[in-house]
């Protein structure tokens, strides 16, 4: 599937309206979208379950890392039964990226998941500016950036 096509389907745009959140990772750390001011904010709905959730953690691992992109990945775990489990899964995958035990107060926070993988954008204002509802790859995220980025005058 050519790029474009699946970058138009990958990512819908949102209203610009701008959003809160405030989630806490599997180490007691708070994690609100206002203190990312300035970065791109990638929140992951995934499980240990999903194949295509699998298949996308070292892509979502390398825009975590990627410092150019000034984005901040953040995975929560849903659909799980033992915490326990879902942390250790995690570790043995070296996930870089902050791991939040999610529940209904997060999808209340951060929008619905619709299937899994589910993954919200927002903009370095903090606006939720696209969704999308399936596998994400780091070259659809980079260029969907790239895309919105104003040229420099």
């Amino acid at each position: 599937m050519p790029i474009r096509l699946l970058l138009a389907i990958l990512m819908l745009a949102l209203s610009a309206g701008t959003q809160a959140f405030e989630l806490t990772d599997s180490k007691g750390k708070k994690h609100k979208l206002s203190q990312y001011k300035g970065k791109w904010v990638l929140v992951n709905y995934w499980a240990t379950w999903c194949p295509p959730c699998l298949m996308e953690i070292p892509d979502l691992a390398a825009l975590h890392q990627n410092r150019k992109n000034k984005l901040v990945v953040l995975g929560v775990a849903m659909e799980y039964q033992d915490p326990k489990e879902v942390l250790a899964f995690a570790r043995e995958r070296a996930i870089p990226y902050p791991i939040i035990l999610g529940d209904e107060r997060t999808l209340d926070q951060v929008g619905p998941m619709r299937g899994l993988p589910t993954s919200y954008l927002y903009d370095p204002q903090g606006r939720q500016v696209a969704y999308n509802v399936g596998m994400l790859s780091q070259e659809a995220v980079e260029q969907y950036i790239a895309g919105k980025k104003s040229p420099v005058k």
